[in-house]
């Protein structure tokens, strides 16, 4: 069995959940350049993700749902998951997102993953705080990885992480395989081999014997 680590936002789906809620709250050009410079390695990971969460102060929840029910996975991903995990690999999410977001795309393409360790925003009284809550804003992937693999009796040289921005660099560092989806300039050269979608990242599985063609 091989530990194979995705990041969400940017890999498994071309959606930036921050920015579909800031649609719903007219801030989401000022998401986008927050955004884009934690990917770039420009802005603190976890200060880019609490300026982006405090821009949604009061952002009515059903609102919220909204945007998490717009959180797409890009084609081929929901197939390419399901396969790896029915034969024995265990497949999981790293994302700085939201644990909403992801439960609602997975959801809509009918698959799971093994596990799932994702960020919260805070709800009260019907609109976010915003807040953000959960173990990867100061935490890091790297940490979620080796945690993982030792929960999983995994050797990291048999994890395998795909990620695309700044914050995914900890768990591509570590991992015995790092794959870049697209990834950020400042990303790319951490990278073992990159890819620009879902298919091409199943062949690389299949020349690589983790799935059979």
């Amino acid at each position: 069995m091989a530990l194979f680590a995705f990041d969400f936002d940017g890999t498994l789906s071309d959606s930036e959940m921050t920015v579909l809620l800031g649609d719903k709250y007219g801030v989401a050009d000022q998401m986008d350049e927050i955004t884009e410079r934690a990917m770039n390695d420009e802005i603190e990971y976890a200060e880019s993700l609490r300026q982006r969460a405090a821009l949604l102060e009061d952002l009515p929840d059903e609102k919220a749902q909204t945007a998490f029910e717009e959180v797409v996975l890009r084609p081929g991903a929901a197939e390419l998951i399901a396969e790896l995990r029915d034969v024995g690999h265990h497949v999981a999410i790293l994302t700085g997102g939201f644990e909403r977001g992801v439960a609602e795309a997975l959801a809509r393409e009918g698959v799971d993953v093994d596990t799932i360790v994702a960020n919260r925003l805070p709800v009260t009284d019907g609109a976010l705080t915003g807040g953000v809550e959960g173990s990867l804003i100061e935490g890091t992937k790297d940490e979620a990885l080796e945690e993982l693999a030792g929960d999983q009796s995994v050797d990291l040289v048999d994890a395998i992480a795909v990620g695309d921005g700044a914050n995914d660099l900890p768990m591509l560092q570590v991992a015995g395989l790092a794959i870049g989806f697209e990834p950020k300039s400042a990303v790319a050269p951490h990278c073992d081999v990159e890819v620009t979608s879902m298919a091409e990242l199943r062949k690389l599985l299949v020349d690589d014997g983790y799935l059979a063609d």
